[in-house]
């Protein structure tokens, strides 16, 4: 699908363009009867979007509503989404972002239901094309501070997750916005099913530091490119725009202190270059290795319950 800025509100080829995204969200489950909404910018203050109260997989193009970049309607037999001023906050915050994508993915928003952190150093297409993927605090949906949560966290990130809400993923183009959708909730899904199943492993240091080179040679950007003293593995690259209380903790996925690449949060710390020999003021492990935390193994759990039982029952 290709981008063509400039081209107008009645541009029906982008209008087919968001009809299809629609379907394409719809027939994955990632929005239910009437949720979701997706945006296309198509001039300085001109933007294409879904209407409010129509269900994304029967869209047809004529449709979609335009906005301008208040969020005021401009055209379309409909009204438009509420939650047009979401689409616009980034689109003004982030000029390159010229396509959004906002729905509730099942998998992903269980996360954003349960509010945990999404581990990182574990697949390596996760952490190639998509990288850590920050929590927004809630807000009630529709207004200007709905909008505003997003913001602290749209540097070095194209994926968000809305706390108690859903996802929004946005790119230059509508394809590329819904990718990343499709990629975080199959990611969650996976880490869903391997949690019935035992647990996940992560990436050891070596490993991990490849696919961050390999990251930056492919000109993706990461939070850990422009955070001095930030971690690996850890959620902690977008610290500065969480608040203390809604800072997200990885509670479901512990690591297992018996993984012999076990890391827990090594940190980076700035330096000036990379192995590639770019100067863009990477983050770089520090050497040394990473202390494990304390964990209680099974066998002393099972020792410590059988021992307070019988101390309870030698009492009776």
């Amino acid at each position: 699908m290709e981008n063509r800025w400039n081209s107008g509100i009645n541009d029906r080829k982008l209008k087919e363009e968001i009809c299809e995204i629609g379907r394409r969200v719809y027939d994955k489950g990632f929005a239910a009867a009437n949720d979701g909404n997706i945006s296309i910018r198509v001039g300085e203050n001109e933007v294409l979007c879904s209407p409010t109260m129509i269900c994304k997989g029967f869209m047809t193009p004529d449709d979609i509503c335009a906005v301008d970049m208040e969020g005021g309607q401009i055209a379309g037999k409909r009204k438009r989404t509420s939650e047009i001023l979401l689409h616009l906050a980034i689109m003004k915050e982030r000029p390159d972002v010229k396509a959004v994508v906002h729905c509730h993915p099942p998998h992903a928003t269980a996360f954003a239901v349960a509010r945990e952190a999404i581990p990182q150093c574990v697949l390596p297409e996760v952490e190639v094309f998509m990288g850590e993927v920050p929590l927004a605090p809630y807000e009630t949906p529709g207004g200007n501070e709905f909008a505003s949560t997003v913001v602290p966290f749209l540097k070095a990130t194209n994926t968000i997750i809305l706390t108690n809400h859903g996802t929004v993923s946005f790119g230059k183009t509508l394809e590329e916005a819904y990718w990343k959708t499709e990629i975080l909730d199959a990611y969650c899904r996976i880490l869903i099913l391997a949690k019935q199943i035992g647990g996940i492993t992560y990436l050891n240091e070596q490993k991990s530091r490849e696919l961050i080179d390999l990251k930056k040679r492919l000109g993706f950007d990461d939070p850990r490119f422009h955070n001095e003293d930030c971690d690996l593995c850890g959620n902690s690259a977008f610290r500065e725009g969480y608040k203390e209380a809604d800072t997200p903790v990885q509670r479901a996925f512990e690591k297992a202190p018996d993984y012999p690449g076990y890391l827990k949060a090594p940190s980076y710390s700035q330096n000036n270059g990379s192995s590639n020999g770019s100067s863009n003021g990477a983050c770089s492990l520090n050497n040394g290795a990473a202390k494990k935390d304390s964990y209680v193994g099974m066998d002393e759990l099972v020792k410590m319950i059988t021992d307070q039982v019988l101390a309870s029952l030698n009492g009776k």
